[in-house]
C-alpha cells in the first residue's frame, strides 16, 4: 500500500501530499512548533545504553547505501574514556543521479540536527562535523543557519541541554568536502576531513576504534539520522509499521527493511524529484505513480535503481515486481538497494555506450591507491571504447566480464567499494543486455592496428 503520510517529509511538501513549488526553509520555531526536538527532551532522561538499544531494536539500517544497522554500528564503540569521540555525517552525496539528502539539508535541516544530537547522547560523542559536499553552496548556507540556531536555542555549545559529554561541551560543525567522490568512503571522508587526500584507510582499525584523529568515531549518512528523532519519539513498534519485514525463513539476525526510504527519480519521466515511500514498495509503482510514467514519447529500457554502483534492473525484471527493499541485491542480481535513486533509461539508449560512460566516471574518480580499481577500472573504460566505436572483438566481452567480475573488496583485492561499483555496473550491463554488446563486436566497423 501507498504511504498514508510523510515521515521525513513531513514538514517538506512532495506529491501527494503537496507541491514542491510550496517548499520554504524550516527554521528552528516552526520546526519546535512541529513536534520538532521533543525527541531530543526526551531522549535526556534515557541512558545512551537504552538509546542504543531502541535504534537497534528498531532495526534501522544505513540510508547511504550499504544498509548496515545503525544500532549495531553505535554498539562497536569501545567505553568511553574521557578523551575526545566524534560523529562524522556523510553529505557528501557524490553517487551518479543521487540527490536525496540535499533536500533535507536545504529545507529541513533540523530534523538532521536533532538526530546529530540523539547520536552524539546515545553514543557519548562530544563534537560531531558535517561533511558536506563541495558544490552543495546553497546547502551549506541553509545549514550553517541551522546550526546557529541550533546553538543560540541550547542544542549545542556550553547551555547545551544535552549538558556536557565527556566532560565536554558538544558541538557541532560544517566542514565543506572538495568536489571527489571517493570522499563517500567513510574512512576516505576522515582522512579529508583531516587535510589529508581523500584515500580509503586499510581496515582495521575501524573507525568505531580509530576513526577520525585516531579517536573512536562513529559515521552515518544524512537520511539516517533523520529517521533516528521520529523512531525515538514514537517508538519502535510505530516505526516498525511502516516497511518490509523479514524475508520469509531468514533467521532474525538478518535486519529487516523497516521504515521509510526517500526515493529520487531522474530521467525522461513526467515528474522527476524526491519522493518518500515505504520499503518494499515497487519500482513500476514508483514510477507510475509518483513519477508519473515514461515521458511523452518515450519507452523505458532499464534502471539504475540506486545510483549506477548498485548495477542495473531490465523493463522486463521490473515487470516482474521488483520490490525497492534491502534484498533487492539477492534477488535481481545487483549489489544492493544503495540510495534508492532510480535513473530511468530510455529505449534509445545504447547500453554500450552507457557502460562505457559509466566505465568512464570510475576510472576518472579511483583515487588511485589499488591496482585493480586504477588500472581495472581504466583498461574497461579502454575496451569499451573501443568496442562502442566498432573495433571490438568477441574475445573482448570475455575479458570485458573478467576484468569487472575480479575488482573489488568483496574478492578481496581492494580496499574500498569503489571497484566494487565499478564491477556490478558493468558486469550487469553487459550480462543483461548482452546482445547489444555482442552486435557491436559482430559487425565491425573499423580495422584495428593493434
Amino acid at each position: 500500500m501507498p504511504l498514508s503520510a510523510p515521515v521525513l517529509f513531513k514538514r517538506i511538501p512532495t506529491a501527494p501530499w503537496g507541491s514542491a513549488n510550496e517548499r520554504i526553509y524550516v527554521d528552528y520555531d516552526d520546526y519546535v512548533s512541529q513536534d520538532g526536538y521533543a525527541a531530543l527532551d526526551k531522549a535526556t532522561g534515557m541512558t545512551p545504553e537504552a538509546l542504543v538499544d531502541e535504534v537497534k531494536a528498531a532495526e534501522l539500517r544505513g540510508r547511504g547505501g550499504a544498509g548496515f544497522p545503525a544500532g549495531m554500528k553505535w554498539s562497536f564503540l569501545p567505553p568511553p574514556d574521557g578523551e575526545p569521540r566524534y560523529l562524522c555525517i556523510n553529505a557528501d552525496e557524490s553517487e551518479p543521479a543521487t540527490f536525496k539528502d540535499q533536500i533535507l539539508i536545504q529545507y529541513d535541516p533540523h530534523s538532521v540536527i536533532e538526530g546529530i544530537a540523539l547520536c552524539m547522547l546515545a553514543c557519548r560523542l562530544d563534537t560531531a562535523y558535517f561533511y558536506i559536499r563541495g558544490e552543495y553552496h546553497h546547502h551549506r548556507d541553509a545549514f550553517e543557519r541551522a546550526i546557529q540556531e541550533a546553538y543560540d536555542n541550547g542544542v549545542f555549545g556550553d547551555r547545551s541541554r544535552m549538558g556536557k559529554i565527556n566532560d565536554r561541551a558538544p558541538n557541532l560543525y560544517l566542514h565543506r568536502g572538495a568536489g571527489a567522490y571517493i570522499c563517500g568512503e567513510e574512512t576516505a571522508l576522515i582522512e579529508s576531513l583531516e587535510g589529508k587526500r581523500g584515500w580509503p584507510r586499510i581496515k582495521p582499525p575501524f573507525p568505531a576504534v580509530a576513526g577520525a584523529f585516531a579517536r573512536p568515531t562513529i559515521i552515518n549518512n544524512v537520511e539516517t539520522l533523520a529517521n533516528v528523532p521520529h523512531l525515538i519519539l514514537h517508538g519502535v513498534d510505530a516505526w516498525k509499521s511502516r516497511g518490509k519485514g523479514r524475508p520469509e525463513g531468514a533467521p532474525p539476525q538478518v535486519p529487516a527493511s523497516y521504515g521509510t526510504k526517500l526515493i529520487g527519480i531522474s530521467g525522461p519521466v513526467k515528474r522527476p524529484g524526491v519522493y518518500e515511500e515505504e520499503l518494499g514498495v515497487k519500482l513500476t509503482d514508483v514510477i507510475e505513480r509518483l513519477g508519473g510514467g515514461a515521458a511523452d514519447g518515450e519507452r523505458i529500457k532499464a534502471y539504475f535503481h540506486g545510483g549506477i554502483s548498485m548495477g542495473v534492473i531490465s523493463q522486463e525484471e521490473a515487470e516482474q515486481g521488483v520490490e525497492l527493499d534491502f534484498d533487492i541485491g539477492k534477488k535481481w542480481n545487483n549489489l544492493g538497494l544503495g540510495t534508492a535513486c532510480i535513473t530511468v533509461i530510455p529505449e534509445r539508449t545504447s547500453m554500450v555506450s552507457m557502460a562505457r560512460n559509466c566505465a568512464r566516471f570510475y576510472s576518472h574518480e579511483s583515487c588511485g591507491q589499488c591496482t585493480h580499481c586504477r588500472e581495472g577500472s581504466n583498461w574497461i573504460y579502454k575496451m569499451l571504447t573501443r568496442i562502442e566505436a566498432g573495433d571490438g572483438a568477441t574475445r573482448d566481452l570475455d575479458m570485458l566480464l573478467e576484468l569487472a567480475t575480479s575488482m573489488g573488496s568483496m574478492p578481496g583485492h581492494n580496499i574500498c567499494g569503489l571497484s566494487d561499483g565499478t564491477n556490478w555496473a558493468i558486469r550487469t550491463i553487459v550480462n543483461k543486455f548482452f546482445g547489444e554488446f555482442e552486435a557491436a563486436v559482430s559487425s565491425k566497423r573499423t580495422v584495428s592496428l593493434v
